[in-house]
């Protein structure tokens, strides 16, 4: 029976393999052969039974079917696990686990998780930053209209909104790299985070077996490693898909039927826009990018709240952080990937483009004019004031600002007729639009 939408609709086999169940044990067992490795290196258990541990300590022997029918006994998936693997190792199997809790375990296995699925995100992070900065190359002279408050503004490049969508991209690459040490950080110290069972080399023995498994060691500790790094983990993921929501959702309302400026890529030959409105086209990848997106971001709460436990520990974390983790992971590296095939194969209509700018009757080059005549001499706030009244005598009279302009005796007397043109040319007044895409490409390649 299949119920999650993870399950058979959402997300990618290299993701779900990161926290799949049986690489999971994988991992639990890799901790414990660490673990053994480090008691061996100080000289609490020989060297061979630490070698037997490690040979054993893999789903090879210990297999999934056998720990859960442990557990139907013993109520503990932890300590099934354990059971599991002392059956494999002989008389080793006596220092299995040796001075560890269970949390020992499951947090470190979560920070090899966190290790993982970070280095698939890094991976999805660039290919769609080098997406999109592909788009910005091509497109940084291409004008559009810049919309505030979903009005015309001023024109800009459709070149330059995608170098800010790389420049974003580049930014949330910075953090998860800054992070990473943060977040990718184990724990083998006990009960309550003292080490008092794993003896007087209870320091040493946390740095050697977070050295084998590639991860930092949490400074101090109590039961749990500490869910301020989980709390970091989910927020960048939920920062990521709030971006991903932020581009998907901009070229949802740029493909509009009346706007018509971009459009997701569409198999004209077998895809079906509509059971029922046959020449439908809709933006379905980026739709479902904001849904997933609200998904994703939801986790945020309950992983602030498994941070206040009760004293060292208690228990109330466990069942959000098994859905919370994985899912936003998942879902975050499904949206990644989604984001870079819409942009990879987005129609982009410029001549769409220049047609919308003419739509508005001259209105958005007002800041161009007033501009100029402040460059004549003229004082800001009286050019803004004249600006403000031919623009809303041209909405007013639906006529070109042009024409409404040289009707304006004080503009007629500053500027030729061939200069308003010149003034009123949308590629005239894109200021460094083209600069700041040559720089960001420089900065983000």
């Amino acid at each position: 029976m299949q119920v999650c939408p993870l399950d058979f609709r959402y997300g990618r086999d290299v993701m779900k393999q990161v926290f799949d169940e049986n690489m999971r044990l994988e991992n639990m067992l890799h901790v414990e052969s660490a673990l053994a490795g480090a008691h061996a290196a100080v000289g609490n258990i020989n060297q061979e039974h630490a070698e037997t541990i490690a040979a054993k300590a893999s789903v090879e022997f210990v297999k999934l079917e056998r720990v859960w029918e442990i557990e139907k006994d013993t109520n503990h998936d932890i300590m099934a696990m354990v059971k599991a693997l002392t059956e494999q190792c002989g008389p080793a199997g006596d220092f299995v686990h040796l001075g560890a809790t269970s949390n020992d375990i499951v947090d470190t296995v979560m920070a090899i998780q966190f290790k993982q699925a970070l280095s698939i995100i890094e991976d999805d992070l660039i290919m769609l930053q080098h997406t999109i900065a592909e788009l910005a190359e091509q497109h940084k002279g291409t004008v559009m209209v810049g919309r505030t408050h979903g009005q015309f503004a001023v024109p800009l490049t459709f070149g330059m909104k995608m170098a800010v969508y790389a420049r974003e991209i580049q930014r949330h690459l910075d953090r998860l790299r800054e992070s990473r040490p943060r977040i990718c950080v184990g724990k083998m110290s006990g009960a309550v985070g003292t080490g008092a069972a794993l003896g007087e080399h209870a320091d040493d023995i946390q740095t050697r077996t977070m050295e084998i498994l590639g991860l930092g060691a949490e400074e101090a500790s109590l039961q749990l490693v500490g869910r301020d790094r989980y709390v970091e983990y989910v927020s960048l993921l939920a920062n990521i898909a709030a971006s991903l929501e932020k581009f998907a959702v901009e070229i949802r309302n740029l493909q509009r039927s009346e706007i018509a400026e971009v459009a997701e890529y569409f198999d004209v030959k077998k895809q079906v826009g509509s059971s029922t409105m046959a020449h439908k086209r809709n933006p379905i990848t980026c739709e479902n990018i904001t849904g997933l997106a609200r998904v994703a971001r939801s986790f945020i709460i309950p992983t602030y709240e498994n941070v206040p436990l009760w004293h060292e520990r208690d228990l109330s974390n466990s069942a959000a952080e098994r859905f919370t983790i994985s899912h936003t992971s998942i879902l975050v590296d499904d949206m990644l990937v989604k984001m870079t095939r819409v942009f990879s194969g987005l129609d982009v209509f410029p001549d769409n483009m220049l047609a919308n700018i003419e739509k508005s009757n001259g209105l958005i080059m007002a800041e161009a004019v007033m501009m100029a005549l402040v460059s004549k001499g003229m004082g800001r706030q009286e050019a803004h004031e004249i600006m403000r009244k031919l623009s809303m005598q041209a909405v007013e009279t639906k006529i070109h600002l042009r024409e409404q302009m040289t009707l304006d005796e004080t503009i007629s007397q500053l500027f030729s007729s061939e200069e308003i043109d010149v003034l009123m040319d949308p590629k005239s007044y894109i200021g460094k639009a083209e600069k700041i895409v040559e720089k960001a490409l420089q900065d983000v390649r």
